[in-house]
C-alpha cells in the first residue's frame, strides 16, 4: 500500500484529505507541525507528500528544503491559501511537485495527487534488466533473451552511464518509457528526479507551458507565473515520450534547450539556466517527418546522438515463454493466483498471434486469462478473444507487404471483436486503448486490401481512399514493410 503525508495544522483540512483521498490502495497520516512531518518522513518514507506553506515551527521553504535534503525524488505538494504568495511558486522552481491553493478543488486535489503517486512510482522502482542474478519482482523488468534484447541490453550499459540524449525507437507497447528508466537507474543521475511526459497526450499550448513554465498574464487564464518541468527537474532526468507529436515552436525551443540549457518561460524575457538529461521516444518516422515538414531536421541531429531500437514482439517469438513465465510470476502476486503454466495449445496461439499492441497487449493478455483461469494451467479458452480471431503474418519477410502468396484462409476466422475488446482494454485499465484498438483495426484492414490488390500499394492506397505516402506510413508503422524494402510493389 502507498502512503500520503500531510504536513497541515489544520485539523479540518486534514479530515477533509484523509476522507477524499484514503482508500485500500492509498494510506493517509498526517502532521500537524514540520517537524513532526520531517521525522514521519524518515521513518515511514511516504511515497507522496502535501506541505502546507504556514506551519507553526518553520517555514514552508525551510520545511521543504529539509524534506529534499532527505530525499530528492520524494515528489512534494506545496499547499497555500494565499493565491498570489511567491513562497509556493519558489518551491516549484527549487523542485516541488505541485502547488495548489486553499480551498483544494477536491476534483484536482485527486487528479494531482494521482499524479504524483505515479512520479513517486516511477523514481522509486527500478527498471532491470532481467537476468537470473536480478528476480526481484517489485521491480519492473525489461525481458527476453533474444538477439535483439541482447543489442538492447548492450545499448542501455553504454549510454546509462552518459550524459549524452537518447532517442529510443519502437511501435506502441514495446516498453519504451522502460528503456528509459533503466538508462535512468543506470546514471550517475539516478538519486535525482525522473519525470516522464507524454507529448502526444497535452494540446499544443499547454505542452508548451508544462515544460518551460510561463509568466503572470502570458496568454488568458496565466493568473500566476508557473515554473516549467525542464526548471522543476533540475539535475534530473526528463523523458519526452512521442516526441514526434511536439509542434514547431515547441521543437525550436527544445532544440536550444538541448544545445544550450537555457530558454525563456512563455510571455517571459527572463532566461532560465538549467541542467536536465533528455531521453526521448518515438513509434513514428522521424526521418519521414522531417521530409514533410512537420520536424526540424535540426532537432533531429541532437536528438539521435545514440539511437536504442526495440524490436516488436512478432520480431522475437522466441522470448515469449519466458515473457509469459515472468507475468505468470507478477500475476500470481498481484492476483494472488496459483498458476503454474501454460498449455502446449494455448503457447501455440500466443506465439502464433502478431501481438499489434506488443508487450503491452502481451502483458493485458497474460493477465486476462489468468483471470479467466479456473485451474493451474492457461488453456485456450482462457485467453481473450483477439488472440484466436486475428491470423498471423508470422511467414512475411521485412521486405514484403502481404501479397497473394499470403493471402487469406478462408477457413480461419476473420472476425475481429470490437466491443469485446474495447471492453477487455476498459475492464484491464489499459492507458492506450485508442491507440491499441485503431493500431489492430488498421492491421486488419491493410492485410486484407493489400491481399486483394496483389501488394500493388498504388491499388491499395486507391481503395482505402488515401495517399499512397499515408499507407505506407501506416504499413511501416505495423510492421508490414521495412523502411528500405523493395519486395512490395508500387505500381
Amino acid at each position: 500500500m502507498r502512503t500520503l503525508l500531510v504536513i497541515d495544522d489544520e485539523p479540518n483540512i486534514v479530515y477533509s484529505f484523509k476522507s477524499t483521498l484514503a482508500s485500500s490502495a492509498l494510506n493517509v497520516i498526517s502532521a500537524s507541525t514540520a517537524r513532526d512531518g520531517i521525522e514521519l518522513i524518515k521513518t515511514k518514507r511516504p511515497d507522496v507528500v502535501m506541505l502546507d506553506v504556514r506551519l507553526p515551527d518553520l517555514s514552508g521553504l525551510q520545511a521543504y528544503e529539509r524534506i529534499r535534503a532527505i530525499d530528492e525524488r520524494m515528489p512534494v505538494i506545496v499547499m497555500t491559501a494565499f493565491a498570489k504568495t511567491e513562497t509556493a511558486i519558489e518551491a516549484m522552481r527549487l523542485g516541488a511537485f505541485e502547488y495548489l491553493v486553499k480551498p483544494v478543488d477536491l476534483r484536482r486535489l485527486k487528479d494531482v495527487v494521482a499524479k504524483a503517486l505515479e512520479v513517486s512510482r516511477l523514481n522509486r522502482v527500478p527498471a532491470l534488466l532481467k537476468t537470473e542474478e536480478t528476480d526481484n519482482l517489485a521491480a519492473d523488468h525489461i525481458v527476453g533473451n533474444s538477439p535483439a534484447m541482447q543489442d538492447v541490453y548492450k545499448g542501455i550499459g553504454r549510454i546509462a552511464p552518459q550524459e549524452s540524449t537518447v532517442l529510443i525507437l519502437g511501435e506502441s507497447g514495446t516498453g519504451k518509457e522502460l528503456v528509459a528508466r533503466a538508462i535512468y537507474h543506470y546514471s550517475p543521475r539516478n538519486q535525482k528526479p525522473f519525470l516522464a511526459i507524454n507529448c502526444a497526450a497535452l494540446p499544443e499550448s499547454l505542452l508548451e507551458s508544462e515544460l518551460f513554465g510561463h509568466e503572470r498574464g502570458a496568454f488568458t487564464g496565466a493568473d500566476q507565473r508557473r515554473i516549467g518541468k525542464f526548471e522543476q527537474v533540475n539535475g534530473g532526468t526528463i523523458f519526452l515520450d512521442e516526441i514526434g507529436d511536439m509542434s514547431p515552436a515547441t521543437q525550436a525551443k527544445a532544440l536550444r534547450l538541448l544545445q544550450e540549457q537555457q530558454f525563456e518561460r512563455i510571455g517571459g524575457n527572463v532566461t532560465v539556466k538549467t541542467d536536465v538529461r533528455i531521453i526521448t521516444a518515438t513509434n513514428r518516422d522521424l526521418n519521414q517527418l522531417v521530409a514533410e515538414g512537420r520536424f526540424r531536421q535540426d532537432l533531429l541531429y541532437r536528438l539521435n546522438g545514440f539511437t536504442i531500437q526495440l524490436p516488436p514482439l512478432r520480431e522475437r517469438r522466441d522470448d515469449i515463454p519466458i515473457l509469459t513465465e515472468h507475468f505468470l510470476k507478477l500475476f500470481n502476486r498481484d492476483l494472488n493466483k496459483s498458476v503454474v503454466g501454460v498449455s502446449t495449445e494455448a503457447m501455440h496461439i500466443l506465439q502464433s498471434h502478431d501481438w499489434p499492441g506488443n508487450v503491452r497487449e502481451f502483458q493485458s493478455a497474460i493477465k486476462y486469462a489468468m483471470i479467466q483461469a479456473t485451474g493451474a494451467v492457461i488453456t485456450p479458452d482462457c485467453l481473450p478473444q483477439s488472440c484466436h480471431s486475428s491470423e498471423t503474418i508470422s511467414d512475411l519477410t521485412h521486405d514484403k507487404v502481404v501479397g497473394p502468396a499470403t493471402s487469406v484462409d478462408k477457413s480461419q476466422s476473420t472476425t475481429f471483436d470490437l466491443i469485446g475488446r474495447v471492453r477487455q482494454l476498459l475492464t484491464e485499465d489499459h492507458p492506450d486503448l485508442y491507440r491499441v484498438v485503431t493500431q489492430e483495426i488498421d492491421h486488419l484492414i491493410l492485410r486484407e486490401v493489400m491481399a486483394f490488390c496483389k501488394g500493388s500499394q498504388l491499388q491499395a492506397a486507391e481503395k482505402l481512399g488515401i495517399s499512397r505516402m499515408t499507407l505506407r506510413s501506416k504499413l511501416r508503422v505495423l510492421g508490414m514493410i521495412q523502411d528500405k524494402g523493395t519486395g512490395a510493389s508500387e505500381g
